[in-house]
């Protein structure tokens, strides 16, 4: 019973202290991450206040670290890398090597061991793809072609921290870590060169079996139109294929685990299988941040400063320094080369990961866990400032007339990336399964302001229809931006922040109309506050159907001159 109570009182101080940071960050414009790693500094007996049991909270995160990973893998797109290859994967793997590099150098400064270098060096040299996403969500930037660039790199980053996590546990003799039993240097080459092998096979297996058996099995599940049982089934695809791997391969719960996302990702049920598994994702993933707080001694950032400051350098300097100067290298504009220092101007989860792992194995000394935490917790809080200066940064690299005389030729580098880009994207919609559209009932039942339409308008209206979906806290229009789209809301609630206050939308309403119609910069942040579908009309589209059906144009801009008198009388609703 005590043992329950433990837990009990672990979770829950771990999800409150956590809302309760993590809210207080987000007020502040940081990404809550920061508010849970600052809860678990708050929780691990370094401040006052209650105390949790570091034992459990140790043994949630390593839940939180397998549904991560699967997060990881089922959010994977090797599609997404194919287009940026000739960019990413030089440039990571030339990137990781140089900050890895400089990290192990300044341990063994320090008078670390090579393998505790090594270790340090690659937590520093990998950003956290969570904070990425959700920064250049916030931009808007997620679908051009700089920040599919970012994307595909911090790809190649996980895939070669992927890696990390299975070859070093295989050669931590070698490099002065603990084992069960000493080796000599050829007893631990023929460890590795024994991990390799079990990796291949289990690789093999998943790559031939999992399509074959996970993909129908879901769909067995999903006949039965029981959601937890789907969750459920998810949930045992992640978990227990992790502990197959593990167990019979002898690899980390970590790559069994991508692997069952990735496996996943390809099939008609990825997005079902992310939408279920995501609330217990982050409620463990929440926790897993928690339990590195507290193992942080907040005491080095006055005990070893210049230490603290060092790594904080490292990571927002020294990184994206190297970045900025291999992307310049392989012949791109400095807008790209800004925006991927930027992205990796920072640290996350698996430098967290990476940490536990070398401080378990003994390469590593506990002092360079709190120097990881100090530098992702600061590193995170100064990335907006790293975006804020991606124009002037880019705007003062190409006006170096020396080394810029081919600015040309990145330009037309660059161009022809983008055209890749758009090529691809075309070929996957061609590809993907064809939507069945909604009936002219349907539209009629589900957007009142349609339902005075003659089914052949509405009918009409069904083959412009794009679909869209988005999870609780996803910013779908950011204010200031140019409106391109009009949204109806299909299912869920969005709540629309102005100025003067808030008002929520829900199903069968719409939003986005007035930036659309008068061709204005959009006037307000929109955010899912539940699971959402739209569906959108572009701009080109909308005006194109209003002027065949002007009976429409009148009820859409009754609600949006509406609004407006709403949005200049002064505060708004809390509802409507």
């Amino acid at each position: 019973m005590h043992h329950e109570a433990g837990l009990l009182v672990t979770i829950v101080l771990g999800l409150v202290m956590a809302f309760a940071f993590g809210f207080v960050a987000a007020r502040l414009r940081m990404p809550p991450l920061v508010g849970y790693l600052v809860a678990g500094i708050a929780l691990g007996g370094s401040t006052p206040g209650p105390v949790a049991d570091a034992g459990l909270a140790s043994q949630l995160a390593e839940v939180g670290v397998i549904l991560l990973m699967f997060g990881v893998g089922l959010h994977f797109s090797l599609d997404d890398l194919k287009a940026v290859r000739w960019i990413a994967v030089p440039g990571a793997i030339a990137q990781i090597v140089a900050a890895t590099a400089i990290g192990a150098l300044v341990a063994l400064l320090w008078g670390w061991s090579f393998g505790g270098g090594l270790v340090f060096g690659l937590a520093l040299s990998v950003a956290s793809t969570v904070v990425l996403l959700k920064a250049l969500e916030e931009r808007n930037a997620l679908e051009g072609a700089n920040g599919r660039v970012a994307v595909g790199w911090l790809i190649v980053e996980d895939l070669a921290m992927v890696l990390a996590l299975v070859m070093i546990p295989a050669f931590a003799g070698l490099l002065g870590g603990k084992v069960a039993e000493p080796v000599s240097g050829g007893g631990a080459l023929l460890a590795g060169l024994i991990t390799i092998v079990k990796v291949g096979a289990f690789l093999l297996l998943m790559l031939i079996a999992g399509p074959r058996l996970m993909p129908p099995m879901l769909r067995q599940v999903a006949r039965l139109g029981s959601r937890e049982l789907f969750t459920l089934a998810v949930l045992a695809a992640a978990l227990g294929i992790a502990y197959l791997a593990a167990t019979m391969f002898g690899v980390s719960f970590a790559l069994g685990a991508f692997c069952a996302g990735m496996v996943l990702s390809k099939s008609e049920f990825s997005h079902k299988a992310a939408t279920e598994s995501l609330p217990l994702q982050d409620a463990f993933a929440v926790l897993f941040f928690v339990s590195v707080g507290m193992l942080f001694d907040p005491s080095v950032l006055w005990r070893d400063p210049l230490a603290v400051l060092l790594t904080l350098l490292i990571i927002v300097v020294g990184k994206s320094l190297v970045a900025m100067v291999i992307v310049l290298l392989l012949g791109y504009p400095a807008p790209t080369a800004a925006m991927v220092a930027a992205s990796l101007a920072q640290i996350g989860e698996f430098s967290f990961i990476l940490a536990a792992l070398g401080i378990a194995l003994g390469l590593m000394p506990v002092e360079g866990r709190d120097l990881i935490l100090a530098g992702a917790i600061l590193s995170i809080m100064l990335n907006p400032l790293a975006f804020l200066a991606i124009g002037p940064v880019s705007g003062w690299v190409t006006a170096l007339p020396a080394r810029f005389a081919g600015r040309a030729r990145r330009q037309a580098k660059f161009a022809r990336l983008e055209r890749a880009l758009e090529q691809r994207r075309a070929e996957a919609e061609a590809l993907a399964p064809h939507r069945v559209s909604l009936s002219s009932e349907e539209v009629g039942d589900r957007f009142p302001i349609f339902g005075r339409l003659p089914p052949e308008a509405r009918a009409e209206l069904t083959d412009l229809f794009v679909p869209r979906r988005a999870s609780p806290g996803e910013r779908i229009i950011r204010r200031g931006d140019a409106a391109h789209e009009i949204f109806f809301i299909a299912s869920g609630e969005v709540e629309v922040s102005l100025p003067n206050g808030s008002v929520r939308l829900k199903a069968g309403d719409f939003f986005g109309e007035m930036g659309v119609l008068s061709g204005n910069p959009r006037t307000a942040d929109v955010t899912a506050i539940d699971y959402c579908e739209f569906e959108m009309l572009s701009r080109r589209d909308l005006l194109f159907f209003l002027d065949r059906h002007p009976e429409l144009t009148a009820a859409i801009s009754d609600v949006a001159d509406r609004r407006t008198e709403m949005n200049q009388a002064g505060p708004l609703p809390a509802a409507s």
